[in-house]
Parts: structure tokens; C-alpha cells; sequence
């Protein structure tokens, strides 16, 4: 057994010191200042500790990973699907594709409750339910060559629970690239800096994907310098752009925006995977991590405070200006994809599985890449928390509760207990080049206004603005890299379904089966999107407030599933690693399931609201955000659908749940009676290190022995 040396006590003594006096400031500072620092130190030291034992312990003595076990990659490498992948890239695509909208936004709204609940429940719950859900989905699907999620609960709970998982997975899957794409198309519309930046990744992709297959194979660390050179330069000559004469040509209206990524998506979803996908998600994983670590950095050095309260009123009266409800359930779902993230398991279990070189490593690409995520969300939160409260509260509050006009809406934040002048609210929007920040809604620019906050104590005031409006393209780079990845998944997953009729569509990579299932699924999101940007209320909109609740209920599927792997793979005693976060998770989002279909509060409650909307139009009234009555009658029927359709999916995850525990138990009774779908054991060819950098051990066998190696 390997005993510890002193220095490696020593370092790790010190990392968790450095954890437990950033979370004893945060729980026990009240009424004093405390440094936005504080919160990150509790972050970087929770994640390395949880990383380096509780992440290690499920991968070797839980799963037990076999690195003499041949990948699903290495099996069945066809170059389109499977491909072994080196380590470095893979794990930027798969940070890269489940890093989408929800740690960058999900954050900034729970600031409503304080920076307290939500920091608590990024950190807690990525280490014991986020990550270990990513990693052990990963796992099985690696062992299952690279099954989906939907089909993995077909063949492991059986055709009644699996039938009910696959149609949720995959609506819920549409759902979640639809709104994807309008976070993108909002922030891109009339943006010709984001739109020639984002639109030059795909040719440094390319030329990427094609130095490491054709070029200079295994060169990962010369492309990575020329792919970050390039990114670079597209960052800078974006910005020449935008103060140019070609400014007009990457100045897109909405419509065309959605022509365009319904047809990036399509090509992404059907080229291998090695010439565009993981390249392009590798390449803005750079620009992800190093704009998080530099705001990191700049906390540390500016030492910004937190301005909102650790505990704001709102967490118990649950009448909340940014979005209503009580502090449970709705922090945890509107958190979302920071802490754990139903959609992350599809990525788990659609391209990473058939991409991964060794199951060592798994732990550093699962577990790893959803500890970066939650990092992600640690500094959106931090970001909305260093913000004077009465901006943070007249960005995020609807105009039909504050009004148009800063002087309206001083008064009525200045009501809530956070006083704000007119004239501070001006220069607010003065200081980033804006007519107006009020009612800025989303998140998605209130973290732009704490990121241009932090980096401009850093390099000066007079840069607030560009570091504004280079958050805001960053975010739709960010959010863009999880719309192709999931549009590929969304095809894998479709293909999964077809397959259990259609015999072809089991193989993947068939062809025709590849192009008719990728179309399908982008003219899904795609339609929903087109009529989402056309219409105010209509389409991804309608469906917009059950996103949180659907992705949630998505991850209940996730940890059902693995926990049922667990039990009938011989590790009962184990079960308890996905069991538990599987009873909060379905604790928490089937309560708050209950409470959007039959709250009496209409703005909780989607039923209680149509019927709120219903009595108006007999009455001849238009309510907010209804400006007219045919706008009364589509809220009635948003309402409506969205009322149905979260009663009928929470339904399904507990058909899924209950037809899980049932295979469980029959298991432990009658362990004969239980099959497995895991595919037969081959010996692996590919020596490949399990983490970034090679061991002293790994050196040694790759200079004893040369083995193929995967791009």
C-alpha cells in the first residue's frame, strides 16, 4: 500500500486550510465587509480536495477503471463517431460541450437570494452529485460502446422505465438546445465584434482537426499554440471589424442568425468528429478556462467586496423580483447546470464515450471537466454579488415591475431596501457604452457588467466598456460549443430510438441514418427557435420557464440509471454515491414540479396564472408582459402547455425511478434473474497517461513499450 511523504501531507494540509478558511468567512462574516477572494479560495480548495480523494476513490475502488481495457474508441474506430482522442482534446470538448448557458446565467439569478445558498450548493453539490453523476455516466456508457443515456435505461431498467426515459431525454434534449440557440441569437444580433470572432473558430477548427489527423499527428501541443494564436487574432480583428466599413456583413438580424446555426448545426452533427467538433470545442476551451482563471486572478489582486447580502429576504418570502419562489426548491433549479446538469449525462453518453483513449480517464474528463463548470459558476455568482445590489436588482427585474425610466425604477428598488440613485443608474449604463441597463434580464449582461467591474480595477476604467462587450461574446462562444456538441448527442440519441425498430440506425454511423436523424433534430430546435425569435411569446419562449425544472428532472433519469448499474454490477454497497444526490435531486425538483403545475401564486404557479390570465380577458384587461389581447391568449396557452407539459415529464422520471428501484430489488432477492449489457472484455493496444501529465510510471511504459496512439 503507498503511504504518503510528508511533503505531499504538507500540500495537502495547507489545501484544505486554505478551504476551510475561505467557507468559516463566508458562513460566519456578517455585517462587515468580506472580499469576493474569500469565496473563491473555498472553491479552488473544495474542488482539490474533492478531486484528488472522493473523485479518485469512485473511480479505482467504485468503478474500478481498467486501463488494459479497450475503449469503445479504440474497438470500433470508423473516424467518423469513434475515434480515440488524445486526452488534452477531449477534455476540452467535453468541458467545452456541457459548459453552456446555465453556469454562466443560473448563478447571477440565485444572487436574488444572496451569495450564501447558492455558493454553498455550487460547491457541495458538484463535488457529490454534479461530477460524480458525469464521471459514472461516462463509465458505463464507455463500457456499453458509448450507448445513450435513453437506451442505456432501456436495456439496464427494462422497455416500460427505458421507453419513459428516452421520449423525456429527448424532449427534454430539444428543449435545451432551443433555448441554447436564443441565448446565442440574442446575444449576437447586432453584434458584428461576436459574430466575426465566433464565425472565425470554425476555419481555425478545420485547419486544427486536419494538422492533428493529416499534418502532424499527435502534435497536440504545436497546434494548441497556433490554435490559440489564431483565436487571438479573431478576438482582436473582431473588434477591427466592428469599427469598420465590413461592420454591416457581420451585423445580423435575428432570422438570418437562425439560418445560420440551424445549418452550422447540421454540418457539426454529420462531419467527423475529429475535423470540426473536437477541434472547435478544444480551441474555445482556451478561451473558457483562461477568461475564468484571469478573473480569478483578478479577484485575487482587485480584492473586489461582495456588495449583496450572504441571505437576502427574498430566500424566505419567496417574492422575488427576478424569478418568484422560495428559496427551496427554485435556488437549486434555477443553479442548474453549475452544480449538476441532467444534460451533461447526454454528452457522457454520446461523443466523449466513443472518443476516450483509457477508462483512467475517465475520473480527470467526468469528474474533471464538471469541477471546471462549476468554477465557471463560482465566478458568475461572484460577478453578480461585487455589483451594487440596486443595479444588480434593476438589471434582472422585469420593466413591467420597475417601469422604463431610472427615476421609476430608483424608487421602486430603492422600496425593496437597496437604494440607488437615478443619476448612478445612468452612469451604470454611461460606463459600458449603453442607453440603458434596466431590465436587462437573462443574467447574461449583469455578468458582463461584473466581469468589465473586476477586470477593469485590474487595467483601468477607462477599458470598462470593452471588457463589457467582450463578456458578452464570450458568452455566446461559450454557449454555442454545448448547441453543436448537443445537436450531435440529440442525433445519437434519435438514432438509439429508430434503432430498436429500424435495425440500420443502430449503427451510428450508417450514412443515410446520420444525415435523416441530424436533420430531424435540428428542424426540431430549429423550429421552436425560428418562432421563438419571431414571436415575443411564442415557440423556445413557451417552453423557456420549464428549461430549469426539465434539465433537473433529466438528471434524476441520469442518476436512476446509475444507480441501477451499480446494484446489478456488484457494487450494492456503493449504490449510496448516486442514490443519495438521486433522492435530493428528486426531492428537490419533483417539489418544485408541484409547486410550477398547482401553486396558488400566478407567478409560480403555470395553471393558477392561466386561470389569473383567463378571468382578465372576460374581463377586458391586458396584463404585463401582455401588451395586447391576442398576446392574453397566447400567455393562456403557454401557460397551459407549459403547466402539461412539466406534470407530464415529472410523471415520467417517476415511471423512471420507481421501475429502477423495482429492477434493484429484484436484483438484490434474485441476482440470476438480472442481465447486463456490458460489452465483452478486449485487451487494449494504446498506452495514453489517465491525466494531463504523465506520471513517473507512465513515462516509463511508454518508453518501454511503443504503442498506437490516437490523435
Amino acid at each position: 500500500m503507498r503511504t504518503a511523504n510528508v511533503r505531499t501531507i504538507v500540500i495537502w494540509t495547507l489545501v484544505a486550510l486554505v478551504g476551510a478558511a475561505g467557507w468559516s468567512v463566508l458562513a460566519l462574516a456578517r455585517g462587515e465587509d468580506v472580499s469576493a477572494a474569500w469565496m473563491v479560495a473555498a472553491a479552488l480548495g473544495s474542488y482539490a480536495i474533492g478531486y484528488r480523494f472522493y473523485a479518485k476513490f469512485i473511480a479505482y475502488k467504485v468503478l474500478k477503471v481498467d486501463a488494459a481495457r479497450a475503449t469503445p474508441a479504440e474497438r470500433l474506430d470508423n473516424g467518423i463517431d469513434f475515434h480515440p482522442t488524445d486526452r488534452r482534446v477531449l477534455l476540452g470538448h467535453h468541458f467545452a460541450a456541457i459548459a453552456g448557458a446555465g453556469p454562466l446565467v443560473g448563478p447571477v439569478l440565485a444572487a436574488q437570494m444572496g451569495y450564501l445558498p447558492g455558493t454553498v450548493w455550487i460547491i457541495a453539490g458538484v463535488i457529490f452529485a454534479g461530477a460524480v453523476q458525469d464521471m459514472v455516466v461516462l463509465f458505463f456508457s464507455t463500457r456499453r460502446d458509448g450507448r445513450s443515456l435513453g437506451q442505456m435505461a432501456r436495456e439496464e431498467i427494462g422497455p416500460f422505465g427505458g421507453a419513459a426515459a428516452l421520449i423525456a431525454a429527448f424532449a427534454i434534449m430539444i428543449i435545451l438546445l432551443g433555448v441554447l440557440a436564443l441565448v446565442v441569437v440574442n446575444a449576437l444580433a447586432a453584434s458584428p465584434w461576436g459574430t466575426f470572432s465566433i464565425a472565425m473558430t470554425i476555419p481555425i477548427a478545420l485547419l486544427m482537426g486536419f494538422y492533428l489527423r493529416v499534418l502532424r499527428p499527435g502534435r497536440v501541443a504545436e497546434v494548441s499554440l497556433i490554435g490559440v494564436g489564431l483565436l487571438l487574432l479573431a478576438l482582436v480583428a473582431g473588434r477591427w471589424v466592428a469599427e469598420s466599413s465590413w461592420a454591416g456583413a457581420f451585423t445580423l438580424a435575428p432570422s438570418t442568425l437562425v439560418v445560420w446555426l440551424v445549418a452550422y448545426g447540421f454540418i457539426a452533427s454529420i462531419l467527423p468528429v475529429w475535423m470540426l467538433l473536437a477541434p472547435r470545442d478544444y480551441l474555445s476551451t482556451f478561451m473558457k478556462i483562461g477568461t475564468i482563471a484571469l478573473l480569478a486572478l483578478g479577484v485575487v489582486i482587485a480584492l473586489p467586496t461582495l456588495k449583496m447580502d450572504a441571505v437576502t429576504d427574498f430566500a424566505s418570502r419567496g417574492d422575488g423580483p427576478v424569478f418568484a419562489g422560495s428559496l427551496f426548491p427554485f435556488v437549486f433549479i434555477t443553479i442548474a447546470c453549475g452544480a449538476l446538469s441532467g444534460f451533461h449525462s447526454l454528452i457522457s453518453s454520446g461523443t466523449t464515450p466513443k472518443m476516450i483513449q483509457k477508462e483512467t480517464q475517465i475520473r480527470m474528463i467526468g469528474y474533471g471537466s464538471m469541477l471546471m463548470e462549476s468554477s465557471v459558476a463560482i465566478m458568475a455568482l461572484v460577478a453578480a454579488s461585487i455589483i451594487d445590489p440596486g443595479l444588480y436588482f434593476a438589471m434582472n427585474a422585469p420593466a413591467g415591475v420597475i417601469g422604463t425610466t431610472v427615476d421609476n425604477a430608483s424608487q421602486v428598488v430603492t422600496s425593496w431596501g437597496y437604494s440607488i440613485s437615478p443619476a448612478d443608474l445612468a452612469q451604470a449604463a454611461k460606463n459600458v457604452e449603453e442607453a440603458s441597463l434596466l431590465s436587462r434580464t437573462g443574467g447574461a449582461p449583469t455578468l458582463a457588467v461584473g466581469v468589465s467591474e473586476i477586470f477593469s480595477k485590474v487595467t483601468g476604467g477607462s477599458l470598462r466598456a470593452f471588457w463589457y462587450h467582450f463578456a458578452i461574446m464570450f458568452e455566446a462562444l461559450f454557449i454555442l460549443t454545448a448547441l453543436d456538441a448537443g445537436t450531435r448527442v440529440g442525433r445519437f440519441m434519435l438514432q438509439d430510438m429508430l434503432g430498436n425498430v429500424v435495425k440500420p440506425f443502430k449503427n451510428i454511423s450508417w450514412k443515410p441514418g446520420l444525415v435523416i436523424t441530424s436533420g430531424i433534430v435540428c428542424a426540431l430546435w430549429g423550429y421552436f427557435l425560428w418562432v421563438g425569435v419571431h414571436e415575443p411569446l411564442g415557440g423556445i419562449n413557451q417552453l423557456f420557464p420549464i428549461f430549469g425544472i426539465s434539465n433537473q428532472l433529466l438528471a434524476a433519469v441520469a442518476l436512476a440509471v446509475c444507480t441501477t448499474l451499480l446494484v446489478k454490477s456488484g457494487r450494492l454497497k456503493w449504490a449510496w454515491i448516486t442514490g443519495i444526490p438521486l433522492a435530493w435531486d428528486a426531492t428537490v425538483t419533483l417539489t418544485a414540479s408541484f409547486q410550477k403545475v398547482f401553486s396558488d401564486d400566478p407567478r409560480v404557479g403555470f395553471f393558477k396564472q392561466r386561470s389569473v390570465f383567463r378571468n382578465a380577458i372576460d374581463d377586458g384587461k391586458v396584463l404585463p408582459p401582455a401588451k395586447s389581447m391576442d398576446d392574453m391568449h397566447t400567455v393562456v396557452t403557454n401557460s397551459t402547455v407549459d403547466g402539461v407539459l412539466t406534470a407530464v415529464l415529472a410523471l415520467l422520471i417517476v415511471v423512471v425511478i420507481a421501475d429502477a428501484l423495482r429492477v434493484c430489488v429484484r436484483h438484490v432477492r434474485r441476482p440470476a434473474l438480472s442481465t447486463l449489457s456490458e460489452s465483452p472484455y478486449v485487451e487494449s493496444r494504446i498506452l495514453a497517461p489517465a491525466g494531463l501529465v504523465p506520471t513517473r510510471a507512465e513515462k516509463e511504459e511508454a518508453r518501454d513499450e511503443v504503442a498506437p496512439t490516437g490523435v
